[in-house]
């Protein structure tokens, strides 16, 4: 019987990947680099920091990594507050609400860092109904390393066969899959060039999930 259920935030809870692309691509605009869709889209489930780690190797930057993660996030925060057409993922609410009402645990498990997080969850008010979040930040190794997952079922104190992820993302799959949690695959419309082929189950709407269905599930 599954106990909690830890949500991935963007791209599942809320579309913030054209609020993130804009941001990329502002600053590698300013550092004058060619970041390519395909290598793009490869980064999607990695942390910030993770990502320019990556990128400092690959186009020998001289910026510190801490100082390029600020940039960009500054870069982010400006575009975030002064987009007034963002909203929660179609569904997304009710079944939060509905797990939530009915004594389902759930947990924030997100690459993205912890200002970030709060920052949509004071907007979207979303603190109620989380019992714990867990930032991506926190851990060396971004998805698809398990260790985010773990961490979760870890400080929910459920066992992963009664937790179950949803994703949407290639690199989040794989680190349920490497955590032994059930994986939901959430395949939406904003998806682009992710593989939810080692899901257990994929949706295209969350009207496809419930309480009921989800607690029955066998991790």
């Amino acid at each position: 019987m599954i106990k909690t259920v830890i949500f991935d935030m963007d791209g599942v809870i809320v579309d913030t990947e054209p609020v993130h692309h804009y941001a990329y691509l502002q600053h590698f605009k300013a550092l004058n680099i060619d970041v390519s869709p395909e290598m793009y889209a490869s980064f999607t489930g990695n942390s910030t920091k993770n990502i320019y780690e990556k990128l400092k190797a690959l186009f020998d930057l001289k910026e510190n990594v801490n100082d390029l993660v600020e940039t960009k996030r500054n870069l982010f925060n400006d575009a975030f507050d002064s987009k007034e057409d963002l909203y929660l993922l179609d569904g997304v609410l009710d079944l939060i609400q509905d797990l939530h009402q009915k004594g389902m645990q759930l947990v924030l498990g997100s690459s993205s860092a912890k200002v970030t997080i709060d920052r949509i969850f004071r907007r979207f008010d979303l603190h109620q109904y989380f019992s714990h979040i867990v930032s991506g930040e926190d851990f060396p190794k971004s998805k698809p390393h398990p260790a985010i997952f773990l961490h979760a079922a870890e400080i929910s104190q459920t066992n992963t066969r009664n937790c179950i992820v949803i994703e949407d993302s290639t690199n989040g799959v794989l680190a349920a899959n490497a955590a032994g949690i059930y994986c939901i695959g959430y395949d939406s419309v904003n998806s682009k060039m992710q593989d939810y082929s080692t899901a257990n189950r994929v949706v295209s709407h969350f009207g496809e999930l419930n309480f009921e269905m989800i607690r029955s599930i066998v991790g």
